[in-house]
């Protein structure tokens, strides 16, 4: 049982406790020995860390000591020679820390426990710590050397349920290698130290066995211990935090047992169970059978409550008393986004969910005594959202008295406080007073007008939350609120009721925090304010009248207050600090004095507890005793409030809707639209019988007896034979693609219908058939494994003689990616069109998915081919990455594509020895690349940087050569730099100099592969003559089309030239398709002419032709007559 952790600096402001991080769940449960600290039902922490605002200044200027009683009106004057001890210690060296745990280790106990450590926050963790005791109720502290000689930096310390004496602290070093427990077994006067191999994150003591713990380690390793944490064994590795549990007494029949939720080798989650004596795979066991929601195991008295998330559905299930687990039933249409567990008390489960409509707000249902079927309670209350997903909801169970809640509802967007007696079943505004605390009239009237408050547990476990109560005291209620029609923030003038909420007064006009004495016999009332004080009030007669009392010289800023556990207790310890740098100062006050005797018989009165009008409540009359308002005695150990209690007739006030029915305005129970009450329950089996309701059910726990009956309508029907419905087959772990060779486990389930009496065929696809007979003896599931790849139907039909149902899934058999490789061109001309394409390895991939991005798109473009065709429209450099993904598998590659707007490029060809040596694979292909490259630029002169030699995939072997532009001149179109380098690759090319040496003996020669190609580019590069000879070509054929002209005699004949531009556009893709395609990369475009079918070439002048070159457009010139 860990002791929680309050912040120096987290005085009792009022804004500051608005703001924090409330319990999510609004119960009251024992904290250590503590029961006025609020812990969250489903959540066990080791300490709880508050954060309120910091407050400097020194330790004058607070609260100044009133003389005497603080009320005009009293009722009980305390004798005159009443005086309240208090005794002050300040734990000098201690200013620096910012963290104290205090406990008073047991009943009937003088020992408390002060642990204070300096907590780094941006380190996360302790860097010193002092651990105090004190032996005479908080009078005088003693500071303990664990180990002399050596530092313990104590970062925790747990207490034994089972017995107080028992304290196990948590200790490290400062570089966290040295992991220590030190354990007592005399409420801390003595320590032995044991040295552990793990760090510990949370230690929970068994309930009864107090020398029985588990310890969860940061690794999410759970560790047993039998022997008091002296020898420690490993029980399971994966452990959820916080989501591991010790067997319930009287539920679980072995002590030994261990919940737990851990996180299995498919990253999937599994409630287990298993002994601590034999934990192994073998011994474990799964009670609900599949995988659970990650942090949904909560083990709480008779229930264990999983949820399950399929698709986008969640269902939740629950088992009563350790039974099979059964979905619970929500009305149909609630379909809730969250579900919160509000109290498993007295039989019946109490849940908060969120429709699916809500936002801000949640319903509240009631289950049947199993938790199974769930009737609405209250619509509409209010939630808050908070760090670490935390969800505060405001609803209060009142303490003493069963059956009692008190809810904030948003009704029309105001928020309203309301009262209900019978759990849930109806609900009342909380009647205002006539006069405030000062007699002033309110003119407050129901139902325009009523008591509202705030429903929040403080943070600072060592104070009260906004509403207090007690099981001690029951029907004293004092809470932070305001009247008017609705609640309003930041209004906290306090309300007292000590009738249950019948009647309510106000006592003070600021938020106090609240600490009950003696059984509620003595109220402690220390303001909630961010300023150092130094009085405290106190009301020895439910808070009619009032006491103030110095507690200390100097004013401190409180930082919380601790009372002796049990609840005859009269002494409380005050803690706090004078400023945020001072020691922590204690502040012990003794009421013990002021009483001089015990209560007799004759100091005591009674009243009945009444629902105003109504006098029984949850169907019996029950009376309670308290002291008399004149009496000046103490109530002690003994004293027992409950006097008297006396069944009552029933009534419809005993009665709420069952399931499938709403209740309407006047009171009646109707089936809802979706629900059919004739039909038998879908979990109904042959044989059984089932329960045809009237549409009312008691009030769990309800004792009325006689009267009215309105479940006597209800009745008995045997359930038929009901043919198969909603019938499903899934995998386990929802796998639907799985390797060759992988186990396939097939769970198969329906909604309703009889199973003892049905037949299921099962088909999975690949020749395995079987037929299973009575589904709730399938103790196995069915597994299966596939070795070849391929797409599977598994069906199932489930049959008997009222009808059928069938299902199906689709299993993917994939064989998983190893790798894929991105092929494309490294550079390319703008607007040029590209083909992208992935090689997959294996390459017989199915039903592969493949993600194009392109630059720094987040959007990528999706295809089922392994090729994408793009272009890109600017100079640059992208990142193309691809990924495939086949099933499970994902395999990922990128590569850098640069554009230019102008290239030259040159076909290469191999000797054909090559082919023999090449293993087509991408890095034999770059490195053939970068040494063609290297000996170019040696022979040539040209720079490495310019050149680029792709390999093509595939054979025969075939490359290309790309002469990039100079980076100082990327844009011109045509320099005189390239046209050398290019005549000059021509010729080292064409004349053997390119040989690469691929082993011994074996060399490979270069060439270029388009002689034509060539022959054009050579005459291209003697640009004079060319034009000569082409001018005195033309002058010939001109002349000799005169000549005929004029023979011929006939006029109107003209003679043109035609000039043509025309873009070019081209596909290039990096896969070596054929030969025949791959040496058409670029050239010039010869048109044949109508008349002799004869080559012209470029006739452009006195410009040379240009061959191979890629341009964005090319002149081509053609003559017709």
């Amino acid at each position: 049982m860990a002791v929680a952790a309050v912040h120096k600096g987290s005085a009792l402001s009022p804004a500051a406790a608005a703001a924090q991080t409330r319990s999510y769940l609004w119960l009251c449960i024992c904290y250590g020995l503590l029961c006025l600290l609020p812990c969250a039902l489903p959540r066990r922490s080791a300490g709880v860390r508050i954060a309120r605002q910091l407050h400097g200044g020194g330790g004058g200027g607070g609260e100044g000591a009133a003389p005497g009683p603080s009320r005009e009106k009293k009722r009980s004057a305390p004798p005159q020679d009443a005086a309240l001890l208090s005794t002050s210690f300040i734990l000098r060296g201690d200013a620096s820390h910012n963290q104290a745990m205090v406990h008073w280790t047991g009943e009937n106990s003088s020992v408390i426990l002060i642990l204070t450590k300096l907590f780094h926050s941006d380190m996360g963790k302790v860097l010193e710590s002092s651990l105090w005791r004190s032996s005479d109720y908080g009078t005088t502290y003693v500071k303990l050397n664990l180990q002399p000689g050596t530092t313990n930096i104590i970062t925790n310390f747990y207490i034994c349920p089972a017995n107080k004496k028992k304290i196990i602290l948590v200790s490290s070093s400062m570089n966290d290698r040295d992991q220590s427990l030190f354990m007592s077994t005399d409420e801390g006067a003595n320590f032995q130290r044991q040295q552990i191999f793990f760090s510990v994150e949370t230690l929970v003591f068994h309930p009864k066995e107090q020398d029985k713990l588990l310890v969860h380690s940061k690794e999410g390793r759970l560790y047993v211990s039998v022997d008091f944490g002296k020898k420690w064994e490993l029980l399971q590795e994966q452990v959820t935090k916080e989501r591991f549990y010790w067997s319930v007494p009287g539920v679980d029949g072995d002590p030994d047992l261990i919940h737990m939720e851990i996180q299995d080798n498919s990253a999937g989650f599994l409630y287990i169970t298993c002994q601590i004596t034999n934990c192994s795979e073998k011994a474990l066991k799964t009670p609900f059978f599949g995988n659970i929601d990650q942090n949904s195991l909560l083990v709480n008295d008779d229930y264990i409550f999983v949820q399950a998330t399929s698709g986008n559905k969640t269902k939740y299930f629950v088992s009563y008393r350790r039974d099979q687990f059964v979905q619970m039933k929500l009305p149909k249409y609630a379909l809730p986004k969250d579900k919160q567990i509000i109290s498993t008390d007295e039989n019946q489960v109490f849940v908060a969910v969120k429709e699916w409509h809500q936002t801000d707000t949640y319903n509240l249902y009631l289950s049947d005594t199993k938790g199974v079927y769930f009737t609405l309670a209250l619509e509409d209350v209010r939630s808050t959202k908070q760090p670490e997903e935390n969800v505060i909801i405001d609803i209060h169970e009142v303490q003493g008295v069963k059956g009692v809640f008190l809810a904030n509802k948003k009704v029309d967007g105001k928020v309203k406080t309301y009262i209900t007696y019978n759990k849930g079943r109806d609900w009342q505004l909380l009647t205002p007073p006539a006069t405030d605390m000062n007699g002033k009239q309110t003119k407050c009237h129901l139902p325009e007008c009523s008591v509202h408050l705030h429903l929040r547990w403080a943070d600072n476990p060592y104070v009260s939350g906004t509403v207090h109560t007690k099981d001690s005291a029951p029907g004293l209620i004092m809470g932070a609120g305001n009247l008017g029609a609705q609640l309003v923030e930041y209004k906290e003038d306090m309300y007292i009721t000590s009738d249950c909420g019948n009647t309510w007064r106000q006592v003070f006009e600021e938020e106090h925090h609240i600490l009950y004495l003696d059984h509620g016999g003595v109220i402690v009332a220390i303001k909630d304010t961010s300023i150092p004080l130094k009085i405290l009030k106190f009301s020895v007669d439910e808070g009619h009248t009032w006491t103030t009392h110095n507690f200390t010289s100097t004013s401190v800023f409180v930082d919380g207050l601790l009372s002796e556990p049990g609840d005859e207790t009269l002494v409380m310890t005050i803690f706090g600090h004078i400023s945020f740098r001072s020691d922590w100062e204690l502040v012990k006050v003794d009421f013990r004095p002021s009483f001089h005797r015990h209560c007799l018989p004759d100091d005591y009165d009674s009243w009945d507890l009444r629902n105003q009008e109504k006098q029984c409540i949850m169907g019996e009359q029950r009376r309670f005793r308290r002291r008399k308002i004149s009496s000046w005695c103490i109530k002690g150990k003994n004293f027992t409030s409950a006097l008297s209690s006396k069944p009552c007739q029933c009534t419809e006030f005993d009665f709420e809707c069952d399931y499938g029915f709403e209740q309407q305005a006047n009171g009646r129970c109707v089936p809802a639209f979706w629900y059919n009450p004739e039909s038998p329950s879908e979990d109904c089996k042959s044989g059984q019988s089932y329960t045809r309701s009237s549409g009312y059910r008691k009030v769990a726990l309800n004792v009325c007896k006689g009267g009215l009956d309105k479940g006597q309508g209800s009745t008995q029907h045997l359930c038929p034979l009901m043919a198969p419905r909603g019938l499903q087959i899934v995998t386990k772990g929802e796998r639907l693609a799985v390797s060759p060779g992988d186990t396939v486990t097939f769970l198969i389930s329906q909604n309703q219908g009889d199973t003892l009496n049905t037949k299921y065929q099962v088909d999975l696809g690949d020749g395995f058939k079987a037929i299973y007979e009575n589904l709730t003896l399938m103790d196995e599931p069915i597994q299966h494994g596939y070795e070849n790849p391929g797409i599977y139907r598994v069906s199932v039909k489930a049959e008997n003689s009222a009808g059928s149902d069938e299902a199906m899934v689709y299993i993917q058999v994939n064989t998983p990616l190893l790798a894929v490789h991105l092929e494309v061109l490294p550079v390319i001309r703008r607007n040029q069109q590209v083909n992208l394409t992935a090689l997959l390895q294996p390459s017989n991939s199915n039903l592969t998915v493949f993600q194009w991005w392109l630059g720094d798109s987040l959007e990528p473009r999706l295809t089922l081919e392994n090729s994408l065709i793009t272009s890109f429209p600017e100079d640059s450099e992208i990142k193309v990455t691809v990924q495939a993904s086949c099933g499970s598998s994902m395999v990922q590659d990128s590569k850098v594509v640069r554009i230019f707007d102008q290239l030259e490029v040159l076909p290469l060809e191999f000797s054909q020895n090559i082919d023999s040596y090449n293993p087509n694979v991408p890095e034999w292909r770059e490195d053939i690349g970068q040494v063609i490259s290297r000996i170019l630029a040696e022979t040539t002169g040209i720079p490495e940087e310019l050149l680029l030699t792709v390999v093509r995939i595939g054979l025969p072997t075939t490359a290309e050569l790309y002469l990039l532009p100079p980076p100082e001149k990327p844009k011109r179109k045509r320099n005189t730099t390239n046209e050398k380098g290019i005549d000059s690759l021509i010729e080292a090319l064409t004349e053997n100099q390119v040989k690469i040496s691929l082993k011994p003996g074996v060399e490979v020669t270069v060439t270029l592969a388009d002689y034509r190609a060539v022959t054009q580019k050579s005459f291209g590069g003697k640009g004079v003559w060319v034009v000569v000879v082409m001018f005195v070509i033309c002058l010939i054929v001109v002349g000799a089309f005169i000549l005929h002209k004029l023979k011929r005699k006939i006029p109107g004949r003209n003679v043109y030239a035609q000039m043509h531009n025309e873009k070019e556009q081209e596909m290039t893709s990096p896969v070596n398709h054929s030969e025949d395609t791959q040496n058409i990369i670029q050239g010039e475009e010869y048109i044949d002419d109508d008349l002799d079918s004869q080559t012209l070439g470029n006739g452009g002048g006195g410009h040379p032709a240009v061959v191979l070159s890629i341009n964005s457009r090319e002149t081509h010139n053609y003559l017709s007559s």
